[in-house]
Formats: C-alpha cells, sequence, structure tokens
C-alpha cells in the first residue's frame, strides 16, 4: 500500500522550541494562524467565526521510534497510543479549536499546542463530542 500526504499550509504560533509549547492544547491559549497554501485557500468556503474545527498538523523533528515514553504532563511511563506526545511513527497532532476569525486565506484559532512553521495536513469541522474537555495525557 502506497501513502501520500500533501500539506495544505502552515501554522503561525509564537513559540520556537518544544520547550516553549503547551504540553496540550489550551482554549484560552494564544492565537495561532493557519495560513493555507493558495492553491487550498477556496477549501474556507463555508468555514465560519464561532466554528470549532478539527486541525491537522505534522511534528517535525520528532523521534518517530519510540514506543514508549514518558508523559510529560504527568511523568507516567506508558505507550506512545496512550499519549498526545508529538513523538510517535506518523506525527500527527490533531486539535479540535474555535475559529475566531478568517482573513483571506489565513485562519485565526486559539490554544494550538505546536511550533511556528509547523505544516498543516487538514481542517475539519469538529463533530459533536470531540471539542474541548477531552482526556489526555
Amino acid at each position: 500500500m502506497k501513502a501520500e500526504l500533501q500539506f495544505i499550509g502552515r501554522i503561525e504560533s509564537p513559540y520556537q522550541s518544544l520547550e516553549e509549547c503547551p504540553r496540550n492544547v489550551e482554549p484560552g491559549g494564544p492565537a495561532s494562524r493557519l495560513v493555507l497554501d493558495p492553491p487550498f485557500a477556496d477549501g474556507l468556503l463555508g468555514l465560519e467565526a464561532g466554528q470549532e474545527v478539527l486541525v491537522l498538523y505534522w511534528f517535525d523533528g520528532v523521534d518517530r521510534a519510540l514506543l514508549r515514553q514518558n508523559s510529560r504532563r504527568t511523568g507516567r511511563y506508558a505507550g506512545t497510543f496512550a499519549l498526545r506526545s508529538p513523538h510517535r511513527p506518523n506525527p500527527i497532532g490533531a486539535a479540535v479549536v474555535r475559529i475566531e476569525r478568517i482573513e483571506g486565506a489565513a485562519v485565526t484559532v486559539r490554544g494550538l499546542d505546536c511550533l511556528d512553521g509547523t505544516p498543516l495536513v487538514d481542517i475539519k469541522p469538529a463533530m459533536p463530542g470531540e471539542g474541548h474537555g477531552t482526556p489526555g495525557a
């Protein structure tokens, strides 16, 4: 089986290092912008300020071989799939955030847990139950 992934843009966030990043999504955290590449800007049609979206992004520069590690939040030693760590075989980040505004090809949201320049994989309307308050390590 062959898989191909195409990034649709980049995330502009205030974080320049992993040490600065929060350990998880923080709904009241600082603003970030999802900046779509021009060919994908038309895909924003129908999204609105106030709407919750599921944002998928790619963690660059992580250890893809780690299958057990300590949680940064609790210190608990666990398998990668029991944690929200960026260090995983397929380093895909996922966050449900609320749209603050849309300006051209940029969507402003709050609380993402990723570095400035993180590749953007996808944006989808959030489903009921995918919102904030979901437990994670």
